[in-house]
């Protein structure tokens, strides 16, 4: 595995890392035991980082991380998410009371003394604008009930603005074939502020492992079922925004021109490492194989410039009109 520094932090994290939303809850069944077994293997894959969120399942990714850390000897540094239990989800309701109960739900699942990054998840824009926030992170720190934080965010002008934050150890944000903004709006900008990067949503929920088709049928409790729409929550956080069909599409393109020898995951990460301002990718994993997928992502060959250009051009023919825009 290869390992690429988290921003303000000392952490050398995998680049290929494990996102944890998965084995919580709305991407369909998963059982708890199946979940454990790609933990332990993303452990022998040489998986060091797990970003998760209080949400997810109402705590249940959480809680297994939490078991998998004491079981394992290896250090593991774990991210979690808070803000996303307020109901409604409303800017006011990032204070310090709030904040502070999740905090402590949070240490309370994971069973640690101190969160190693706590991310705001993806707040109203308002908090970003909003410095008693962030003084109650520093707060959080100084107390040591938390080492970094950082934020997650669902747009250009949110990752930008939190730049503001001197202390601000990361930024998790889309990125992906389907959504190339933030390298050209934002990762500069990051870069220059000591401010690590880390990539959620990877393969556009699924679309980009060439996977689906116009006859895949999602369960009724999965989001690419329930929020196509953005009916529970930003449109955006579902195959990136994108339309089904004009996604399938796209993919067919992109399939033409993948390497041989790899899966259409495997360049839609590969593609993303790419850029030396990422600090990790946290593709979902349900099971052993596709962790041991995902991460021997870490050992193939770059991307020719050419393959790059023709990932470019499909982006432009097909998804940009509909999305560039948007976030």
């Amino acid at each position: 595995m290869n390992y690429r520094k988290l921003g303000k932090t000392d952490y050398q994290v995998a680049e290929i890392s494990f996102g944890a939303w998965a084995i919580g809850g709305s991407w369909g069944e998963v059982k708890d035991q199946v979940s454990k077994q790609a933990l332990e293997e993303a452990i022998n894959q040489g998986i060091n980082f797990f970003d998760t969120a209080d949400v997810y399942g109402d705590g249940r990714s959480e809680r297994l991380i939490g078991e998998l850390k004491k079981k394992t000897s290896e250090r593991i540094y774990i991210a979690t998410k808070a803000g996303r239990r307020l109901d409604p989800h409303y800017a006011e309701g990032y204070n310090r009371k709030n904040l502070t109960a999740f905090v402590e739900r949070s240490r309370r699942n994971l069973k640690v003394d101190k969160i190693d990054l706590l991310q705001l998840h993806c707040p109203p824009t308002e908090v970003f604008y909003n410095e008693e926030v962030f003084n109650v992170l520093e707060d959080f720190v100084a107390k040591g009930v938390i080492e970094h934080y950082g934020v997650s965010v669902e747009t250009i002008e949110e990752a930008k603005k939190s730049l503001d934050y001197d202390n601000l150890a990361s930024v998790m944000i889309i990125y992906n074939i389907f959504r190339p903004k933030p390298a050209e709006e934002f990762f500069q900008l990051a870069k220059e502020k000591n401010v690590g990067i880390i990539v959620r949503v990877p393969l556009a929920s699924g679309l980009l492992t060439g996977k689906f088709s116009e006859d895949s049928v999602f369960p009724e409790d999965d989001h690419r079922n329930f929020n196509r729409e953005g009916e529970a929550f930003d449109k955006g956080e579902t195959f990136s925004g994108v339309d089904y069909k004009k996604g399938l599409q796209a993919v067919r393109e992109l399939q033409q021109i993948k390497p041989e020898g790899i899966t259409m995951a495997q360049f839609a990460l590969k593609w993303i490492l790419m850029n030396e301002a990422v600090s990790c990718v946290v593709p979902g994993a349900k099971n052993p194989q596709q962790v041991r997928e995902n991460a021997a992502t870490t050992h193939l060959d770059d991307l020719s410039p050419e393959v790059m250009k023709k990932v470019d051009r499909i982006y432009e023919q097909n998804i940009k009109e509909d999305v560039h825009h948007l976030w």
